[in-house]
């Protein structure tokens, strides 16, 4: 059998995603700037999918941008809100963030933006405390705060509102990426303090290319790509309808799953595979355990053991893992996010990520206790003697 263990990678699409990217495909393809009636049916299509992408996240139409993904996401907000506002020209972030995030806010400097790096804990948690001196430090000179909900390594899972309650007091805009939060844990925006946020539809069950930007009323916003009035002049080029539309099955289907025992029966499943690990290989080590992490993430390492040869023979055995974010894959570097919160590179070295979904079944999870130990039993006699 096969046990799909990289969910935070991708996530297969649901039935509903499937059809309705068909059906725009197959049947609503006209180009929905177009005047004629067909352009217009397709483009009523668009707005009633936007519709049912805000319910899930509880936030206004008109405040969200349709991007090709969380990536572009991220980079249109880090970019667009800093550029919008010349007179602040501070942007505060964690060395924690994904690659899409981390690498805008490093080629901002080249910019003469000054980037603040907030410290963290060995759990990858900040400290609200060190927020709000960075804060008071750079008062008046803060263009954006840039801080992830839910780390996609570890699952480690950010004190979201009191971040967000800082930057309200200090009046600076708060982006945060929640590529791995919507449509895993409820997301309110209408009672959240954030300003801006970030998702992607693959996520959770959606198509690939396909991803939002939420920007809250007030907040400037300097375009990156143009060539158009496309998403309320914020974003140019046609968009993805057939992307848009799956998305929207895919929050609908997600908006079902968070109203039922879907989380509460991921945690167990996660909970009896991070138990078994542990006591079957004395040695494993459980990164991030002390932090509050999200139901479907163990990010768990084996020293002294290389996560590439453990990742090579766990494919072989038909379980897909990941060693950190999906975009670093083929890398021999030990993840910066880990080696970021302190934990030693032999312990960084040898992380695997287990990440599970509404699909995963019992049946893989039993599958992965039994196997792990046995691969990484087979590793451990495959190196060479001391």
């Amino acid at each position: 059998m096969q046990a799909y263990l990289d969910n935070n990678a991708t996530t297969k699409p649901t039935p509903e995603v499937v059809q309705a990217v068909t059906e725009m495909m197959t049947e609503l393809w006209a180009n929905p700037s177009s005047v004629h009636r067909f352009g217009q049916r397709t483009r009523q299509r668009i707005e009633l999918a936007r519709e049912q992408i805000c319910n899930l996240i509880n936030a206004n139409q008109r405040d969200l941008i349709f991007t090709s993904g969380a990536t572009e996401s991220l980079n249109l907000a880090i970019r667009g809100i800093i550029s919008s506002n010349p007179d602040k020209r501070t942007l505060i972030t964690t060395q924690l963030e994904h690659s899409a995030a981390r690498e805008p806010a490093a080629d901002l400097v080249f910019k003469g933006v000054n980037v603040v790096y907030l410290p963290v804990d060995i759990n990858g948690l900040i400290n609200p405390n060190d927020l709000e001196n960075a804060l008071n430090e750079n008062k008046d000179k803060v263009g954006l705060v840039a801080i992830h909900w839910i780390n996609n390594e570890t699952g480690a899972i950010q004190p979201i509102h009191e971040i967000g309650q800082l930057c309200r007091q200090h009046n600076a805009p708060f982006l945060t990426d929640a590529t791995q939060a919507v449509g895993k844990v409820p997301c309110n925006l209408a009672d959240l303090p954030i300003d801006a946020m970030a998702f992607s539809g693959h996520k959770f069950h959606g198509p690939k290319g396909i991803g939002a930007l939420y920007v809250r009323r007030g907040i400037h916003l300097q375009p990156q790509i143009l060539g158009g009035p496309h998403e309320r002049e914020r974003r140019g080029g046609t968009e993805n309808a057939p992307g848009i539309v799956g998305l929207a099955a895919a929050a609908e289907s997600a908006a079902q799953f968070l109203a039922s025992d879907g989380p509460s029966t991921g945690l167990a499943q996660r909970d009896k595979l991070e138990s078994a690990l542990l006591n079957a290989i004395p040695s494993a080590v459980v990164n991030s355990a002390g932090a509050p992490r999200i139901w479907n993430t163990i990010n768990i390492s084996f020293p002294p053991l290389e996560s590439e040869a453990i990742l090579i023979m766990l494919s072989e055995n038909e379980i897909c893992a990941a060693a950190g974010a999906a975009c670093s894959s083929g890398s021999l570097e030990p993840s910066p996010v880990l080696l970021a919160q302190g934990i030693p590179e032999p312990i960084a070295h040898a992380a695997v990520r287990l990440s599970i979904s509404k699909y995963t079944t019992d049946e893989q999870i039993d599958y992965a206790i039994q196997t792990v130990p046995f691969v990484v039993e087979k590793v451990r006699q495959s190196m060479p003697a001391a």
